[in-house]
Formats: structure tokens, C-alpha cells, sequence
């Protein structure tokens, strides 16, 4: 019996088709470029959390976050550095640290909170920080900040 036939992609003959990289623009920065301002953002986030500004740390790491399929390292970079400022703020800080952000912050900050939720085991930090960042950001921005979340093809 002939199987091969399975073995055929057939989207490589559809001119229509919609790739990944159509979808959205990729991060122009290489992946070496990524990773430094990942780095430099680390070292810039545990002085404000030296002083502790969290609202300043917040901005700093939700400011231009690497994006696209080829900067995967800076992405856990960023990540732990989000989740780092997640476990040190206290939990009466929440509310005004979300307020104090844009909307375009609070809809990356969802991001990283989902992405988060995601790994095994939710990383390094507890359930329980997330899910209350989560609770106090949907209070804050609303149910349209997830479903921006959800909607947006550009994942960090």
C-alpha cells in the first residue's frame, strides 16, 4: 500500500496560504541584539528594585519586549526578570503599580502573565502571585486587555 502521498505538503503549492511570518512583523533585532538589551534591561530592573521603584522596574522590562520566533532567549530573559519583580512587589503595591502603567504595558504585562501560567510548574514563582497579578490587572484594565492578549499574534 502507497502511503507516500501522506507525506506531501500540500500548502507549498497554495499561493494563499498564510504563514507565520505574514501574520506579523518579526523582531528586527537579531538574536544576539535581543539578548544584550534583555541583559542590559536585567542589570537596569535589580537597581530600581534596589531602590525599590517596582512602577520603574515594571516599565523598564515591559518597555519594547523581544518578539518572533528567533529570539527565544531573550524572551526567558525577560521573563524571569518580570517574574522577579512579580514575587518582590507586595501585594497591597499591585493595584497602584497596574494603574500607573499604560495600556499598551498592561496588555504586555498580560503576556507575561500568561506565559507564565504556561510554563511547567509556572517557572520559579508561585501560582498564587500570578494569579493575583492577574486578578488586580483584569479589575484594573478590564476583560478587553485579555482579549487583546489573546487576539494579538505577537507573543513574548
Amino acid at each position: 500500500m502507497d502511503v507516500a502521498f501522506r507525506k506531501i505538503d500540500i500548502d507549498a503549492f497554495d499561493d494563499e496560504v498564510l504563514r507565520e511570518p505574514d501574520l506579523y512583523e518579526e523582531d528586527p533585532r537579531g538574536p544576539a541584539q535581543a539578548l544584550d538589551e534583555a541583559k542590559q534591561k536585567q542589570v537596569a530592573v535589580r537597581s530600581a528594585l534596589a531602590r525599590n521603584d517596582i512602577v520603574d522596574a515594571l516599565s523598564i522590562v515591559l518597555d519594547n519586549p523581544p518578539y518572533g520566533p528567533n529570539v527565544e532567549e531573550a524572551k526567558n530573559v525577560s521573563l524571569q526578570i518580570l517574574l522577579t519583580i512579580l514575587n518582590t512587589t507586595k501585594s497591597t503595591e499591585i493595584s497602584t503599580v497596574i494603574k500607573s502603567l499604560s495600556m499598551d504595558a498592561r496588555d504586555i504585562l498580560m503576556k507575561y502573565l500568561y506565559k507564565g501560567m504556561g510554563k511547567p510548574g509556572w517557572g520559579d514563582i508561585s501560582g498564587s502571585v500570578l494569579l493575583g497579578w492577574h486578578e488586580k490587572l483584569t479589575e484594573i484594565a478590564g476583560t478587553g486587555c485579555i482579549v487583546r492578549t489573546m487576539t494579538d499574534r505577537r507573543t513574548v
